[in-house]
């Protein structure tokens, strides 16, 4: 039977989709990808989340036919040489939407009211915490969104449907008539200065690496929250830490890493008022099933013939791999 092998562990629901389409998952041994390049083998498919899937490993895989995307962002996997290779990338652009958005305002909420001081100040019968440490409420803030996308439109929804905040958008990409009624902001930099929270909601490419450097990150108002679900090398880590140590910033909620896990020593790990999670925003159970179940569905899609329903690289499509069972699932 074809094998698809799994670099990180998917929901079980997921692999019931491979094997009723008569594709065996085979786990990799680690998700490094030395490990993948030298264990993926003969295998027709591979399903990744953030560890990706490089050139290295690519090119270590001569039946490879398509690579199942766990999740929205792309950017780990090396889609152009799987392009060269004529190798559709397959990813689940709506399938962890909800759980982001909610992971995002969870995050505010608890940057705002400091909930794990608060936590830890309970835990230690220290009802005098709440006098010399100051919470903030979210109702009437600016909430900056930058990158209207799809979690980013979810995130503004409920920010401003749940919490009466007031989004602002950045996003050039999208047209006015996809606002949704919300205001533009001109440039980033006015975003930045207007903004009492900053939510970021792009894809790392090469226009969003360090998109908030440390010059832009001086321009958030005194006391702001900046809330990142997005991608870690979009921020200049080192100087968000630095203003968070100096008090410049309320606080900041964090669920990525420019390098994951973070090495030991990185300057968020101890920074005040931080609040940090281990990429978890997608990883809802609810969310979990639908991603899993959506993804091999469309490796199953691919290896039968049928063009998938999200395609990031659709020119591989006509001169995609074929196997000479193309057509009966694998």
């Amino acid at each position: 039977m074809p094998d698809c092998l799994i670099i990180q562990p998917i929901h079980d629901r997921g692999l019931s989709v491979l094997r009723e389409a008569g594709i065996t998952p085979r786990p990799a041994s680690a998700s490094d990808m030395t490990t993948v390049a030298g264990e993926v083998g003969e295998a027709v498919a591979v399903i990744t989340r953030n560890a990706g899937f490089s050139r290295a490993a690519l090119d270590g895989a001569p039946r490879l036919r398509v690579i199942g995307n766990h999740g929205i962002g792309t950017d780990p996997v090396d889609v152009a040489h799987a392009s060269e290779l004529g190798i559709p990338v397959v990813n689940n652009p709506t399938a962890n939407v909800i759980s982001v958005a909610e992971h995002a305002i969870g995050l505010m909420l608890a940057v705002a009211r400091r909930m794990l001081a608060a936590d830890q100040a309970a835990r230690a019968r220290d009802f005098r915490w709440k006098f010399s440490n100051p919470q903030v409420e979210l109702f009437g803030k600016v909430l900056g969104i930058i990158g209207f996308g799809v979690i980013g439109r979810e995130t503004a929804r409920r920010a401003a449907q749940g919490f009466g905040m007031r989004p602002l958008v950045y996003s050039p990409s999208v047209p006015d008539s996809a606002l949704e009624g919300f205001p533009r902001a001109a440039t980033i930099e006015a975003l930045l200065a207007e903004a009492d929270v900053v939510s970021l909601h792009v894809k790392l490419s090469a226009a969003t690496r360090n998109l908030l450097s440390a010059e832009r990150l001086a321009l958030m108002k005194e006391g702001a929250i900046l809330i990142n679900t997005a991608r870690g090398a979009a921020v200049d880590e080192a100087a968000l830490a630095a203003a968070l140590r100096a008090g410049r910033l309320f606080g900041a909620g964090i669920d990525v890493f420019s390098a994951e896990p973070p090495p030991e020593g990185h300057p968020l790990l101890d920074a005040p008022n931080t609040v940090l999670a281990p990429h978890a925003g997608g990883s809802t159970e609810e969310a979990l099933v639908r991603t899993a179940e959506e993804c091999a569905r469309q490796v199953v899609d691919v290896l039968a013939g049928r063009r998938p329903a999200n395609i990031v690289n659709p020119e591989s499509w006509d001169r995609r791999r074929r196997g000479p069972d193309e057509g009966t699932a694998a």
